[in-house]
């Protein structure tokens, strides 16, 4: 799953690798932790406007639902039955690079005799900026709700370095090469990006406060 990432580049140094301007570079800062279940604004590039970084909600509301409190089941889409899922079927071919240059997962060891979900950073192995595969959803207000722009990140079977960490779930976010991202955004079929990220990952284990232990 991906409920936590990072992006901790600078904006000069992502604009850079995704070749596109931040719309609204006043409104970013690096981040060391993206919490979904805050469905904060984070920097995407949709397949609209490629030459834009834009800001988009994790948490993706679909066109037709009134009801914001969705958004806690949306923040993940499984690749395999994305197509059959109601809350992500009308998004399918609304595609969108989710960015980031890493994510965290909690790891279920013994500390001091007690068992602990320990917290890993995973990144590439040079530490770069990489793109998630994600899905959008852009939805005019309607009574009371505001226009939103929001966004799921799909998941797929976990590799190896993910597996010795999410033991139990098995799965991880969909990282895309970076010669696949203008495939990704041209609507080529997603099933041809249902499988484990074949790159180098790292992780590293973080243990610094009180804090690592009890968020997941």
């Amino acid at each position: 799953m991906c409920f936590y990432s990072q992006l901790t580049k600078d904006a000069l140094t992502i604009a850079s690798r995704f070749r596109a301007k931040f719309s609204e570079s006043q409104e970013f800062t690096p981040v060391t932790l993206y919490n979904a279940f805050e469905f904060p604004k984070t920097p995407v590039i949709a397949d609209y406007d490629r030459d834009n970084i834009v800001f988009f909600n994790w948490g993706l509301i679909p066109s037709w639902s009134n009801d914001l409190s969705i958004r806690k089941y949306t923040l993940n889409a499984r690749i395999e039955d994305v197509t059959v899922k109601k809350s992500f079927s009308g998004s399918v071919k609304n595609r969108c690079l989710v960015l980031a240059d890493g994510f965290y997962e909690w790891k279920e060891m013994v500390v001091d005799g007690k068992k602990r979900k320990i917290k890993h950073l995973i990144t590439l192995s040079d530490k770069s900026l990489f793109a998630f595969a994600g899905l959008y959803s852009l939805r005019k207000g309607i009574n009371d709700l505001k226009d939103s722009r929001t966004y799921t990140i799909l998941t797929t079977e976990a590799n190896e370095t993910v597996s010795k960490i999410a033991e139990k779930k098995r799965r991880m976010p969909v990282i895309l090469k970076q010669e696949d991202e203008e495939s990704w955004l041209s609507g080529t079929d997603h099933r041809e990006f249902s499988f484990p990220y074949s790159r180098e990952l790292v992780s590293l284990q973080l243990v610094r406060t009180e804090r690592d232990f009890t968020l997941f």
